[in-house]
């Protein structure tokens, strides 16, 4: 079985790059969607069998590939718009990675698995919600390369083959939209589901949720009254997706490579 998971990630990670490497073209072809949809297939046969090898429970490795798969899932439903089609070029190799990491090193993190169905809608809405300011996190970063390019004019032809910086950024705000609605519905079936933040080892994990939440709702914010743009913009996004990233993996680490807890 061991063997069959790593071919399983193997080819995934294979599929997931060779979907990478075509991202320049101006449409998708019928044979790079079906590579895209095996890679995505084999991604989640390889994380559901990670999981189960854990006894249920999403470790630190399985929740970064839970991510990378959903990311690439995500954008891969959005192949038809062409503004979004250099996020590939960063958002498979990292879901090549993330299935390669869930195949070769799965993360024990203790306990049992939850079975109440509010906890699990609370970790799904969590889980979503990261999955898109993923997406809007990497089109920051490619608004902020388009924008570095601009004022560079031996790049013009560089600048002319990729989308144009209006769409772009409306794209941004579109993803932190989404991701920002999201977030606040989890946080929000945190504060009605979770019984006790102390015990349940949730306070780090809530209050940087929050601050991630407040930093995009003041972002979404600015860019509704001041028009706010550009690199302050791309800033606030990268400050935002951020915090999300300390909140989600960076208090999962701690909590249970460092100090041997989990989240309950």
């Amino acid at each position: 079985m061991t063997s069959l998971l790593l071919l399983s990630a193997a080819l995934a990670a294979i599929a997931y790059l060779f979907t990478a490497l075509r991202a320049a073209q101006a449409r998708d072809s019928g044979p790079v969607l079906l590579v895209l949809i095996a890679a995505v297939v084999l991604h989640s046969i390889v994380l559901i069998a990670s999981v189960q090898a854990v006894g249920g429970r999403l470790g630190l490795t399985q929740a970064l590939s839970l991510l990378t798969w959903q990311s690439a899932l995500l954008l891969g439903l959005l192949s038809g718009v062409a503004t979004l089609r250099p996020l590939r070029t960063a958002i498979y190799p990292l879901a090549a990675a993330g299935v390669a990491l869930a195949a070769v090193w799965p993360t024990q993190p203790g306990g049992n698995a939850p079975h109440d169905w509010r906890i699990a809608l609370h970790a799904a809405l969590s889980i979503f919600a990261a999955g898109l300011l993923t997406l809007a996190a990497a089109q920051a970063i490619a608004l902020d390369v388009l924008d570095r390019l601009l004022h560079k004019p031996d790049q013009l032809a560089r600048v002319l083959r990729m989308p144009p910086m209006q769409a772009s950024e409306d794209w941004l705000f579109q993803l932190i939209g989404a991701g920002f609605f999201v977030l606040s519905l989890a946080l929000l079936s945190g504060l009605i589901f979770v019984d006790d933040l102390f015990a349940q080892h949730l306070v780090h994990k809530t209050v940087l949720s929050i601050i991630a939440w407040l930093i995009f709702a003041a972002l979404l914010l600015g860019r509704r009254r001041w028009g706010w743009r550009g690199k302050r913009a791309v800033r606030w996004a990268l400050s935002g997706y951020g915090a999300l990233l300390l909140a989600y993996f960076g208090s999962k680490l701690v909590l249970e490579q460092i100090l041997g807890r989990h989240w309950t």
